[in-house]
């Protein structure tokens, strides 16, 4: 699989990164352990090295499953993983309550002073089985800690040898701007999808300009735009999709609606809605790596097959005008 720079670091991922969240289980209504092994190691064996994860995917248990796949490959992935999102100290900013794995409440918080930040790599460093991190990404910033301090942090773990190179998750084009007076950053991992375009408006210029990758997270967002998601799905217990605008039962049958537009295009190529989402993905400007996420070996094998052919300039245009006609409620 094709791989892209990270801004002007030397480190280079996929086209398609695998995604951690889901097998994690939190959020997704569980997920089954030794599915999410496999599905991790068929990502490997087809060429999707680059994983992301972090320390919330499941609390810890996300980064242990990669942790079990990766500790005779480690020179052959690389690992993206995040900070600054705890749920085992009331300090910093209070993000909101959940549940976790076991169904106790935990409140969760943007933590990112220097000494939480130091804790948080050496727990990810142990539950991945590895002395080194490619690529470090605070998870969502917090509004209680000086950015200066975060990206302080930071650049004491590169010096160490712990961490290769910084980036940033969920950040605007404003945030980027300062955290750059104190670090050198490669990438912006942020929300992007047919349906959810509002980086395109300042972030993607600002990312372009300074050099910035940009890793996509949710481009089927978080399953929708498969097309396997119809009106009256049913969803686990714990799965929180269901309170997203994107799963409100008459945004599903406007997103089918939209996607039952593309099936010609789909049957034409023969590929899948997903296989045809990803690619538009990848093919945006400014985007280095979609997220792709997988529960099981079946799902990798589908998703890797999106970077086996490229949409042509109408096919692109035909899916941008049906895009544009695409009004969801809010």
């Amino acid at each position: 699989m094709k791989k892209n720079q990270l801004g002007n670091s030397d480190l280079h991922v996929t086209q398609l990164t695998f995604g951690a969240w889901a097998i994690g289980g939190w959020l997704w209504g569980g997920a089954d352990k030794n599915l999410a092994v496999k599905a991790v190691e068929k990502a490997i064996d087809l060429g999707m090295t680059s994983i992301d994860t972090a320390p919330a995917y499941g609390f810890g248990q996300s980064e242990e499953l990669i942790g079990s796949v990766i500790k005779s490959k480690r020179d052959k992935v690389q690992i993206l993983t995040k900070y600054g999102l705890r749920w085992n100290i009331k300090k910093g900013e209070f993000f909101f309550d959940t549940k976790d794995n076991q169904g106790n409440s935990v409140a969760m918080y943007r933590s990112s002073g220097k000494e939480s930040i130091i804790y948080e790599c050496e727990q990810s460093l142990r539950r991945l089985k590895t002395d080194y991190i490619d690529l470090y990404q605070i998870h969502w910033h917090d509004k209680t800690t000086p950015a200066r301090e975060t990206m302080e942090a930071v650049k004491s773990l590169i010096d160490s040898g712990k961490v290769r190179y910084a980036g940033v998750s969920n950040y605007s084009a404003e945030l980027l701007e300062e955290a750059r007076r104190t670090i050198s950053l490669c990438s912006d991992q942020v929300p992007y999808s047919m349906v959810n375009r509002a980086i395109e408006t300042d972030l993607v210029p600002y990312c372009l300009k300074n050099k910035i990758s940009i890793l996509a997270y949710s481009p089927l967002q978080r399953g929708i735009l498969t097309g396997k998601i119809t009106p009256g799905y049913t969803f686990n217990a714990g799965d929180s999709r269901v309170d997203t605008l994107y799963y409100q039962p008459e945004n599903i049958e406007r997103i089918n609606s939209f996607l039952s537009a593309l099936k010609p295009l789909t049957e034409k190529r023969a590929i899948t809605l997903s296989q045809l989402v990803i690619n538009w993905t990848i093919q945006q400007p400014g985007i280095a790596s979609a997220l792709v996420g997988a529960r099981s070996p079946q799902q990798v094998e589908e998703n890797v097959k999106a970077v086996d052919f490229m949409l042509d300039a109408e096919e692109l245009k035909f899916i941008n005008k049906q895009i544009s006609q695409l009004e969801l409620v809010h």
